[in-house]
């Protein structure tokens, strides 16, 4: 169908003429235009959200987001061999976690199928996501059911995801970038999505309800304990205080859909007391525990007693993570859940590419990787920004001494990339062969030289930011990690302690710090984030006498490289031999820090 046939189409549905549409379509197509003001004529990009404002949604939805990260891989794993990208939204449309092939991640980031994207239906116009939020249920919009000519490729799937009293907390959505087949083609990726938003239902009542009895239940024996389709929270008192929405549509019937459950008693809807749930715990059969319903139908039950609650006290450490990432973890989600894929991501040979400001950790990140996979396999590290191009290269690959370099070392370990952003030209195109099957012929000798490590890079930009080919920047970011700023960390007073902890377990006292020195810590401005912060917790430890840490004990900020400095900074170059590292370890910052003075300077090397 070509444009103007399309909006010919919009045209005649709005003057109720009739036209093949669903109807959920055609009422998405007039709120377009008589309540969001949008023109059929003017198609628009997708919106991609900024950083910071995603990262607020994200924060906002990471309860849910952890609770449903094992089910969106599994359902990713379903479908990514037909090309769908996985989409996990908030319930204003915002995507807050994503899964596609990284191969068309341009393409992706221009269709809108990527993270950040933003699907409302007042800034997208009709489309799966924003529909679904619209009409509360799962839709399938394909194709020319699109409002906006630019999304009219994409044929999208959603189902929509409630809270435990009903309210919309989440939208999963399945999608092609093009989809040459009918719509009818799409109804198994409906169903799979509606699938896996019903489990994540239950998921999130069972996380958020273990204190209380929780009922499960299904319309068949066989999936009471291992699929059910609904369940059910309730209280002391026999009040039902959560619920799957599936669990509302089944105790309800069809007729009275909507109609609350949550506040009510469970005996209004099921002929059970509570005094009865014991009994149908997995002690009986399956096909011993019907249940009869207020509307005549039964089903299966499966009842969980209340779980012991955690003692009040210490917080409790993350169950997921071990302890190498553990000991990243001070209680800021977002990193939290950076951690989780870092773990799960460790044992495989993806490359992985860590994005953080100077001091925010991303070596130590690396090296819990490496650790993951077994201490006694090589990390090894390789600072690309420390070299020229060839003897770089020379280092990686081993070409003067003939032992494979660097890369050989590597093998079965860690290759850690740090600065990969700085990779010199000549070295990225080598580095690109070598990290396929086949490897490269080295300059002496006739083995080919393939990295048979797994490849963790770091830099202070993203990988789309990085001035990298193609061919390199694909195959360096399997799986992209971001490392937030202390700024935008919710776990300051949690860093502040365990630095504290850590540094003083081989002192002769114990340290404390004072609710002043704290307030002051919080307030101050931490350009070099974590290392920053330890070093100067270091030197407070230094000096309270009594292990008492007090402001006057913190000292001042680290003076940075002034960028009109140009002479000391020439100077400091030429008597380290041009060597970045050293410079820094000079001046006491990163060599990070110096890069920008050069570049900001317009100081090259020689």
């Amino acid at each position: 169908m070509s444009a103007v046939d399309h909006i010919k189409e919009i045209e005649a549905a709005l003057s109720e003429r009739p036209v093949q549409r669903d109807d959920f379509v055609v009422a998405s197509w007039r709120r377009c235009i008589e309540q969001h003001g949008l023109d059929p004529t003017k198609p628009t990009p997708a919106y991609i959200l900024p950083e910071r404002q995603l990262r607020h949604h994200q924060q906002q939805a990471e309860r849910l987001t952890s609770i449903a990260r094992l089910g969106l891989e599994d359902l990713f794993r379903q479908v990514a061999g037909q090309n769908y990208v996985l989409l996990l939204t908030d319930a204003q449309g915002v995507t807050v976690d994503y899964f596609g092939d990284a191969n068309f991640e341009d393409d992706l980031r221009a269709s809108g199928l990527f993270l950040g994207s933003a699907w409302s239906e007042a800034q997208s116009g009709t489309n799966g996501i924003g529909a679904c939020i619209e009409t509360g249920r799962a839709v399938t919009v394909h194709q020319e059911d699109h409002f906006d000519l630019h999304h009219v490729p994409l044929s999208c799937s959603a189902a929509p995801i409630y809270d435990l009293r009903g309210g919309l907390a989440a939208v999963l959505d399945v999608s092609l970038l093009r989809s040459p087949q009918p719509k009818a083609t799409q109804a198994l990726a409906l169903h799979m999505v509606k699938t896996a938003a019903r489990r994540i239902e239950l998921a999130n009542l069972m996380a958020e309800m273990r204190a209380n009895w929780v009922l499960r239940f299904s319309r068949r024996p066989e999936f009471v304990e291992v699929d059910p389709d609904g369940a059910l929270a309730i209280d002391d008192s026999g009040t039902i205080i959560g619920a799957a929405r599936q669990a509302q549509r089944i105790l309800t019937g069809p007729e009275a859909e909507g109609c609350a459950v949550v506040g009510r008693a469970l005996n209004s809807f099921l002929d059970l007391e509570m005094d009865d749930l014991p009994a149908f715990s997995r002690g009986r059969s399956t096909r011993d525990r019907c249940v009869f319903l207020k509307t005549g139908d039964v089903v299966y039950a499966h009842a969980i007693a209340p779980q012991p609650s955690v003692r009040p006290g210490k917080p409790r450490p993350s169950a997921k993570l071990s302890t190498a990432f553990a000991a990243l973890h001070c209680g800021d989600p977002i990193v939290e859940q950076t951690l989780n894929i870092a773990e799960r991501l460790a044992r495989n040979d993806l490359p992985i590419w860590i994005t953080g400001s100077s001091g925010t950790g991303k070596e130590r990140l690396a090296r819990a990787i490496h650790k993951k996979r077994g201490e006694r396999s090589p990390f090894v590290v390789v600072q690309c920004a420390d070299f020229p191009g060839r003897e770089l290269e020379a280092i990686l690959f081993g070409d003067t001494g003939g032992d494979g370099g660097l890369v050989a070392r590597a093998r079965d370990g860690v290759l850690f990339l740090d600065a990969a952003n700085e990779l010199p030209a000549t070295v990225q195109a080598r580095l690109a062969r070598a990290l396929t099957d086949d490897g490269i012929r080295p300059a002496s000798g006739t083995n080919p030289i393939a990295i048979k490590a797994k490849i963790v890079s770091a830099s202070t930009v993203s990988l789309s930011e990085c001035n990298l080919r193609d061919d390199l920047m694909f195959r360096l970011g399997g799986a992209c990690l971001d490392l937030p700023d202390i700024d935008d960390r919710t776990d300051f007073d949690g860093l502040v302690d365990k630095i504290i902890r850590f540094n003083g377990i081989a002192a002769p006292k114990a340290f404390r710090i004072t609710d002043g020195a704290r307030s002051h810590l919080r307030n101050r401005k931490w350009p070099g984030n974590i290392r920053e912060l330890k070093n100067a917790l270091r030197v407070s430890m230094a000096l309270s006498d009594d292990g008492c840490i007090d402001i006057e004990h913190i000292p001042k900020p680290v003076t940075q490289l002034r960028s009109n400095q140009v002479a000391d900074l020439e100077h400091s170059l030429e008597e380290c031999g041009w060597n970045i590292s050293r410079v820094a370890r000079l001046h006491g910052v990163d060599r990070t820090t110096i890069h920008r003075q050069m570049k900001r300077a317009g100081v090259k090397r020689p």
